[in-house]
């Protein structure tokens, strides 16, 4: 299962990423991470030392070549193989977690140029690499650039960070638009630090004027705050917390999503309405 996480910059977006990661290795599955952000900060949050997280090569662009097939059309390729994408470029995460950085632009100097190469390359490696790991998480930049460029159209589902702030909710409001029109197939929000439950009630409120369906709500951690401070992972430093509880209950419903129907014991509509609840 491909997953995207997308919100406003500041929205927990990463710190998402990278414990959703950490839960899902922890329970045996095969987890591939790619941090598409121009400021990548997924490894830190999955629990690489800083020194460590500091030489991670990042991909270059030419790994995803556009080429054109017998029928005239033009596809986006990889022009290496998986194995030899993983032994050259990805870092190994704490729990068998891969990670590899792909959101640097080629020259990371001021002025550089534009991020087109970047996001072609997010946008096929996703596609490419899909059959790689039992789940590939993908932290995308902060904003709506992303997905006007089409770079998460190949993912599963898009999970859309919402804090309960006007801002952050106008911004989730206008990410859902244009997950719709890619077409994605599971696009949800997820409620995150909700410090109480009017702030739960301003995000159900706005949610169900927008049609957008909720399928996870994390409350605030003030020992995630803590932990960036430290340099650690908040799965590492909080392991008991609420929020990491509600991260593993995401888990469980992504799971879920990622089975056949027939093996949930459930026909579509059923299991998508149970989901959205």
């Amino acid at each position: 299962m491909k997953i995207a996480t997308v919100g406003k910059g500041g929205s927990g977006k990463t710190t998402l990423a990278g414990t959703l990661a950490r839960v899902l290795a922890e329970n045996g599955c095969k987890v591939l991470a790619i941090d598409g952000d121009p400021n990548p900060n997924l490894a830190l949050t999955l629990g690489m030392p800083p020194e460590e997280a500091d030489k991670i090569r990042n991909i270059p662009s030419s790994v995803i070549d556009l080429r054109e097939q017998s029928d005239g059309t033009r596809k986006l390729q990889m022009t290496l193989s998986h194995e030899e994408l993983i032994g050259q470029y990805a870092a190994a995460a704490p729990a068998g977690i891969e990670l590899i950085l792909m959101g640097k632009p080629a020259d990371g100097s001021a002025g550089s140029g534009c991020m087109c190469a970047s996001h072609r390359a997010v946008r096929g490696l996703i596609a490419e690499m899909s059959g790689y790991g039992e789940y590939t998480i993908t932290d995308m930049e902060a904003g709506l650039e992303h997905l006007k460029r089409g770079t998460a159209r190949n993912v599963d589902a898009m999970l859309v960070v919402i804090e309960p702030y006007f801002r952050s909710m106008e911004a989730a409001a206008r990410t859902f638009v244009l997950a719709r029109e890619l077409q994605i197939p599971h696009l949800y929000a997820v409620a995150n630090k909700v410090k109480n439950d009017d702030d739960q009630a301003a995000i159900d409120e706005f949610c169900r004027k927008h049609d957008m369906p909720q399928i996870a709500s994390v409350p605030d951690e003030p020992l995630f705050g803590e932990a960036e401070r430290r340099g650690l992972a908040p799965f590492d430093f909080a392991p008991d917390s609420a929020a990491i509880l509600a991260v593993r209950g995401l888990a469980a419903r992504l799971k879920e999503l990622a089975m056949p129907v027939a093996e949930a014991g459930a026909d579509g509509a059923h299991l998508s309405a149970r989901l959205r609840r």
